[in-house]
């Protein structure tokens, strides 16, 4: 166990964190050169394209250390991308350090800062490392003088090196077994390990990834679920190195996974603890903390025969995304689907791209929500969360929604825009804090309908990434609210109806008919899209139709002859308007979706 070192590397988007994972994985020679890719850990098609982690990889590095001491090192690559900060969580709690990743041209970020203190909280050895130095523009002195002063680490200490150059790698896997502690525990107590992540493969079940803290699990051990007491028998143990690798037994201190033929998806939880039937352990492993959905959405299949196969996929996208709330939720137009809650815009376009094309699934997404509250005159109350339960205006005697305390930290220096931002969101009450020099809490009371949608990302733009937020619900407050429907040609599109305040309707109904004209491809005849409130028109635009030059054969001769054409062409397009009907592609519902910098 003295050789076995288990580390993560974390730091904010685009400080180079695959790519140093990728010199690793080359230096331990893992990857023949003529297999060898970039973005190695990066296994799925969306990340590539994207060039973003997604999820937090595994993967087991043999070193020879200069004395010749054979090593183990477990590397656990994370996402840098705000929305993903639960993987990241996830991935700590398996480590002993971190590699504190920091762009020698950019410097210290706020997802840098927000993962450090991530790894304080578990306790972490750190080791700051400062990449690009191969850059024109890389300033080391400026970074190790932002690492003193914003990060509190000692810029002595920084490890420096060029990951796309493969300058550097060999002092950093150096300072890796010097530094970072061997893991703690024996193999003689009893079985204690915590599933950090899990996968389903259709021939062998659900596939755990695990973290032994204490004892050894081999092939044929009957091991336990601590949450809900399933028992299943161990037929494979391994280490992940690129691909899956068998060994005879996981011991404490390794990271690995284990395969026992889990067909049940609900046995499997992330932050569960496996120990031995025969030889329990006494209490479970602190698990992670539940993660809290800022936005909320309802996911249909396309055609109403895919429900069942949309259940299933939900259940296995849940095992290896945790972070995905959902429950079942219908439609008038759209038939029965789920209601979920997500961690922001990008993790609802990850969610939807990763049903269609792993799973398979044609889905439709509505507008994001929250839960409302309405007193009718009757004395009676509903509370609705989806636009097509609104009461008739005539019967509510009083609208109330749900109010939460946000508290937002940010650097000083972006006070007056964060102010700004939300006075324009309705935000009341503001209260002030200083917590150290240069930085300033601003604590505010304001709805959550004007949060769920790209209020986060509106400040994290406008905090170039240093605000951070954090809300409770404080309970509901009487607002004037209304029902904005969306017509097109005429008809409602209730996935496009939503519920917002009277003095942001016009301003939204704008917004949507302008998106859904971009999205709405053009047709033979004209389309009028609208908003409405009641049976009042507030906003529109129109999608041209496709103008065939009928006239094109007419040359010379009388102007009737040319008219005649085209009042025969306006007659078939009168026609075909009572008849046909409107194609809305699937990116107009989640165009709608957009915020405008966008």
């Amino acid at each position: 166990m003295a050789n076995i070192r288990n580390f993560s590397i974390i730091a904010h988007i685009d400080h180079g964190k695959s790519t140093l994972a990728d010199r690793l994985i080359q230096y331990a020679g893992l990857v023949p050169e003529r297999q060898f890719r970039d973005q190695m850990l990066d296994t799925m098609d969306i990340e590539r394209e994207r060039g973003i982690t997604i999820k937090s990889q595994t993967v087991t590095l043999p070193y020879t250390a200069p004395d010749g001491e054979e090593f183990e090192l477990n590397l656990i690559d994370t996402p840098g991308h705000v929305d993903f900060s639960y993987e990241v969580s996830r991935a700590l709690a398996s480590c002993e350090g971190v590699l504190l990743l920091v762009d020698a041209s950019q410097g210290v970020q706020a997802q840098t800062l927000a993962n450090l203190y991530a790894a304080m909280e578990h306790d972490l050895t750190i080791i700051p490392v400062i990449n690009k130095i191969d850059l024109p523009a890389a300033d080391v002195d400026m970074v190790r003088e932002q690492m003193e002063g914003e990060l509190g680490l000692d810029s002595d200490l920084a490890v420096l090196c060029s990951a796309k150059e493969g300058r550097g790698i060999e002092d950093v896997l150096e300072a890796i077994v010097e530094r970072i502690p061997p893991p703690s525990g024996s193999s003689q107590n009893p079985l204690s390990a915590l599933i950090f992540d899990a996968h389903y493969d259709p021939f062998r079940g659900t596939i755990v990834s695990c973290r032994v803290f204490e004892g050894s699990v081999q092939p044929g051990d009957v091991i336990r679920f601590m949450s809900n007491g399933a028992v299943y028998r161990v037929e494979e143990v391994g280490i992940f190195k690129i691909t899956r690798e068998p060994r005879k037994r996981l011991s404490a201190g390794d990271v690995g996974y284990i395969i026992s033929g889990v067909k049940t998806l609900s046995d499997t939880r992330v932050g569960d603890t496996i120990t031995l039937d025969s030889k329990p352990t006494d209490s479970p492993l602190p698990g992670f903390k539940e993660a809290k959905p800022v936005v909320f959405s309802s996911i249909y299949p396309i055609s109403s025969d895919d429900y069942l196969s949309l259940s299933d996929a939900l259940e296995k996208y849940k095992l290896n995304d945790a972070s995905l709330v959902y429950q079942k939720d219908s439609s008038v137009a759209l038939g029965q689907g789920f209601r979920c809650g997500f961690l922001g815009l990008l993790h609802l376009e990850i969610v939807q791209e990763r049903l269609e094309r792993e799973y398979d699934q044609s889905i439709i997404m509505t507008v994001p929500s929250v839960e409302y509250r309405f007193a009718l005159d009757d004395g009676s109350t509903v509370v609705v969360d989806n636009p097509q339960y609104y009461p008739e205006a005539i019967r509510i005697r009083v609208a109330e929604e749900p109010y939460i305390k946000a508290s937002i930290i940010l650097p000083e220096r972006y006070m007056g825009a964060v102010m700004k931002l939300c006075m324009d969101r309705r935000a009341v009450n503001p209260r002030f804090n200083y917590p150290s020099a240069g930085r300033v809490e601003i604590v505010f009371d304001m709805p959550l309908a004007e949060v769920v949608f790209d209020f986060y990302d509106r400040l994290k733009t406008i905090t170039q990434g240093y605000g951070s937020l954090d809300y409770d619900l404080i309970g509901y407050r009487e607002s004037s609210l209304v029902k904005l429907d969306i017509l097109v040609n005429g008809e409602k599109v209730d996935a496009l109806s939503l519920i917002v305040h009277r003095d942001r309707a016009r301003e939204w109904a704008v917004q949507v008919c302008d998106r859904l004209k971009e999205e709405i491809p053009r047709h033979q005849f004209k389309i009028a899209i609208q908003g409405a409130i009641g049976g009042k028109i507030i906003a529109r635009s129109t999608v041209n139709a496709f103008r065939k030059d009928v006239t094109a054969k007419c040359y010379g001769g009388d102007i009737s002859r040319k008219r005649k054409l085209l009042e025969k062409q306006k007659k078939g397009k009168k026609r075909m308007k009572m008849v046909g009907s409107v194609m809305i592609p699937q990116g107009a519902f989640v165009a709608v979706l957009r915020s405008d910098n966008e």
